[in-house]
């Protein structure tokens, strides 16, 4: 008996070691996670700063460099050359945030399933379906070709393996212990594909499937009526009458079939289309100082940890400070002593649907352009955890990928099946050698230069330089394309509906030093109808755009504080457009006390979004249901069984404003005949009911911030560690862009001159470690509006009171 007891006691003790070491299902191996000697708590980080001074011997590094952190963890790299330059940057990047930027390369190479298993087999198919990985290699071919990117690409892929061969399971970071698994070597190819996933965020919405149908049901005068291809109100980035510095080339002849190749229905996570940003310029003219001054501050999800990562980086010919996308080497968006630059997305049309013809079944040969061709087929190999290798076969045209070639519940509602994708982000591009130029830029002319080797995803790239000058160029690999070639689906038999070129990099949108003494975008369209070329149907609607331009125009005397507080403007102007409207047609004599309470909040407004303030919660509410029963019947999925997309705001706007018999107004899905009356009053009804129900009768809780409820998530959307109901004001298509989950992910404001200053934060912290104080501590600057000063050392030996530690990197 007792050889039994002894025997159980030590298949407990095994089954238990088994259990405690093994991941199962979500939950990570409890004994080796919590573990005190190689568990979570090592990851914990003494509030104190760490000592003043630190050596390290790094293999691969030519010569010593020099590295500085100030109070923010902000580290200013001063090497000899531009392999420990980017040597450095990479270890001291990897050191705060390699599992963000590891895990962010999985995400583009639809390699997530490796991690958490077959729950993201879709999502991973997906991604290589639509050729993020096929678009980063080849983008890498460009870069490596190039001298100066292949020696950046290298040295800083160098330096993120030194960080990752320093780690024992003991300092892995937290992430890696939680879901399991460990870091594998970097390659320059991680850095071409996060720029491939930034390319899919920026330019990987489509509405050519959504448009397409909506012509199929409707007919070319409708669709041309409700979806127009230029907005009645609109601001453009290049205004119209700017002159033109170039002859243009001609543009594609309209292929005469173009209509009639639309006939076929086509079957039914993408991009958010909320993200966006703002940037823009003033003239020394405009400014107290005399010299310009620049601001920047782009919308995307907000997240810990955050997007962006601030470094200081110089060398022999190089001094720059900015913010850079862990796992991308150089400064993305920044300055140095002469000039300044930020970006915005353009949201150009760049991406395609052809529809194909097969031969047969098999599907190894499709129609075009008067003969068969082969089916070029790629078999992707995708490992999932715990299950069996997946096969996935993805077939390829002339244009691109066929994402689905059968039918199956696609992943993206955006996806027609058996059509092939054209996307200049499977164009070869260096992006890399354009930002190595602007980091290095001294003038218009060296800004100009290095636009030229940008291709995707396509930015407004704002400048403005200490010679007092100032500028814009939508930039980026522009299809020259016939008029709306690509606003709905496209003939993939003919050859004429192919993309016939590109647009010269000199002929895209741009103004240098206009006389109103401003350059801004915000989104909006690049040019007005005065340009040559067409890029695209649908940008960002007019209000940011406007707004900004409208503060600028009556601005002097400008500071950099002056362009931080327009950052913050709360103002909507598509409240003030259409709430006049919408309180006309209310009939007061029909509310019910509470909505009458509620009529009654919405006339004293000012249409300011901000965090207190209540009319905001109840013109989302009241306008958006409006606009629901206004178009829902007509063009939403669930009554029309069809994937289309409401029409635009400007075209909706004028309909509310001018048409109140248009026959949209009516439900058909109702026997009784709707007026616009009635739909306002149902809408204002909506609201109050939402937010009573939400919150009790009306009153504090009702105030914007709390309806808005803006969540910054971690990256993998672990609980606990993000940062929940932020208090703060803005919203989509307002200066101030803070919406439920995206928003200024950065905001800088720079002030050129012969000394120059800067200010800048994100939301979030330099380190990625949720047990370092780093992690989050710039929320709450961020948060108030404020921004922090953006120390610019010029030497390493430097003295600045916030410059704390040092570390000396040797080889």
């Amino acid at each position: 008996m007792a050889w039994i007891k002894a025997l159980l006691t030590l298949l407990i003790s095994i089954m238990l070691t088994w259990v405690l070491n093994t991941k199962l299902g979500d939950a990570p191996p409890f004994g080796r996670f919590l573990s005190p000697f190689r568990g979570f708590w090592q990851n914990a980080e003494a509030a104190t700063d760490k000592p003043a001074q630190q050596e390290l011997t790094l293999a691969g590094l030519q010569a010593p460099v020099q590295v500085r952190f100030d109070d923010k963890r902000v580290p200013h790299v001063f090497a000899q050359n531009d392999h420990d330059l980017y040597f450095a940057q990479g270890y001291l990047t990897a050191r705060d945030r390699l599992w963000q930027m590891e895990f962010q390369t999985h995400v583009a190479a639809g390699r997530i399933s490796e991690i958490v298993g077959e729950r993201a087999l879709e999502y991973d198919r997906f991604q290589r379906r639509m050729g993020l990985p096929f678009g980063a290699r080849k983008s890498l071919e460009v870069m490596m070709t190039d001298a100066t990117t292949r020696t950046v690409l290298e040295a800083y892929s160098a330096g993120v393996n030194a960080y990752i061969n320093s780690l024992s399971d003991k300092t892995l970071p937290f992430e890696y212990k939680l879901l399991d698994y460990k870091p594998e070597p970097w390659q320059p190819l991680k850095c071409a594909l996060l720029l491939k996933l930034m390319a899919w965020d920026l330019s990987g919405r489509s509405d050519d499937l959504r448009l397409s149908n909506a012509l199929n049901k409707y007919g070319p005068g409708i669709v041309n009526d409700l979806f127009p291809n230029y907005p009645t109100r609109e601001d453009p980035i290049v205004p119209v009458g700017t002159p033109q510095d170039f002859q243009p080339v001609p543009v594609p002849a309209t292929p005469p079939t173009f209509a009639a190749a639309l006939s076929e229905k086509v079957p039914a996570r993408e991009p958010d289309a909320d993200l966006g940003s703002n940037n823009f310029a003033v003239s020394g003219a405009k400014s107290a100082s005399g010299f310009p001054l620049l601001a920047n501050d782009p919308h995307l999800q907000l997240n810990l940890p955050s997007i962006w990562y601030q470094i200081q980086l110089m060398a022999p010919g190089v001094n720059v400070y900015g913010v850079t996308i862990p796992g991308s080497p150089l400064v993305i968006i920044g300055f140095n002593g002469q000039v300044a630059w930020g970006v915005t997305n353009v949201g150009a049309d760049v991406l395609d649907w052809y529809q194909l013809k097969f031969k047969d079944n098999t599907r190894r040969e499709y129609w075009h352009d008067g003969r068969w061709k082969p089916v070029r087929r790629v078999v992707e190999r995708i490992r999932v955890r715990g299950r069996p290798d997946r096969l996935d076969t993805v077939l390829y045209t002339h244009h691109g990928p066929v994402v689905y070639d059968h039918d199956e519940k696609v992943f993206n509602k955006q996806t027609p099946i058996r059509h092939a994708l054209r996307w200049t982000a499977h164009e070869g591009g260096n992006e890399v050698r354009a930002f190595y130029g602007l980091n290095r830029a001294q003038n218009y002319a060296d800004y100009t230069a290095a636009l030229q080797y940008y291709a995707s995803p396509a930015q407004n790239f704002i400048f403005a330089s200490a010679q007092n000058e100032v500028a814009i160029w939508p930039n980026g690999k522009f299809p020259l394309k016939w008029a709306n070639q690509g606003k709905f689906i496209l003939d993939g038999t003919n050859a004429a509906h192919d993309w016939q070129g590109w647009i010269p990099a000199a002929h895209n949108p741009h103004i240098r030093n206009p006389a109103r003494g401003f350059v801004s975008s915000a989104n909006q369209f690049p040019a007005g109808p005065d340009y040559p070329y067409y890029l695209g149907w649908s940008f960002a609607t007019w209000e940011r755009g406007h707004r900004i331009n409208e503060r600028l125009s009556v601005m002097q005397g400008a500071t950099a504080d002056s362009l931080r507080l327009l950052q913050l403007d709360n103002l909507n102007l598509n409240a003030q457009l259409m709430l006049p409207r919408m309180l006309a047609l209310v009939q007061p004599q029909q509310l019910s006390a509470a909505q009458r309470r509620t009529y009654d909040t919405m006339r004293r407004w000012n249409y300011f979004y901000d965090a207190g303030a209540i009319a905001p919660s109840v013109f989302e509410l009241w306008y958006g249901n409006l606009v629901k029963c206004l178009w829902d019947d007509d063009f939403g999925t669930a009554a029309t069984g069809l994937e289309m997309r409401y029409p635009p705001r400007d075209r909706t706007n004028n309909l509310l404003l001018t048409q109140d018999t248009s026959r949209w107004i009516d439900d058909r899905r109702t026997p009784r005949r709707e007026t616009l009356p009635e739909l306002v009053q149902a809408s204002l009804r909506f609201a109050t009911d939402s937010l009573t129900r939400k919150f009790g009768p009306r009153g504090p809780k009702w105030r914007w911030a709390n309806q808005k409820s803006t969540d910054i998530l971690h990256l993998a959307q672990l609980k606990g560690f993000g940062r929940l109901d932020l208090d703060v004001g803005g919203g989509a298509a307002i200066v101030n862009a803070i919406s439920e989950r995206n928003g200024p992910s950065w905001r800088m404001v720079v002030a050129l001159g012969p000394q120059v200053r800067a200010y800048g934060v994100f939301p979030g912290g330099q380190s990625g470690n949720p047990g370092s104080a780093h992690y989050d501590d710039m929320i709450e600057t961020w948060r108030k509006g404020e921004l922090n000063e953006l120390i610019f050392l010029r030497k390493p030996d430097e003295q600045h009171p916030r410059v704390k530690a040092a570390m000396a990197l040797r080889p």
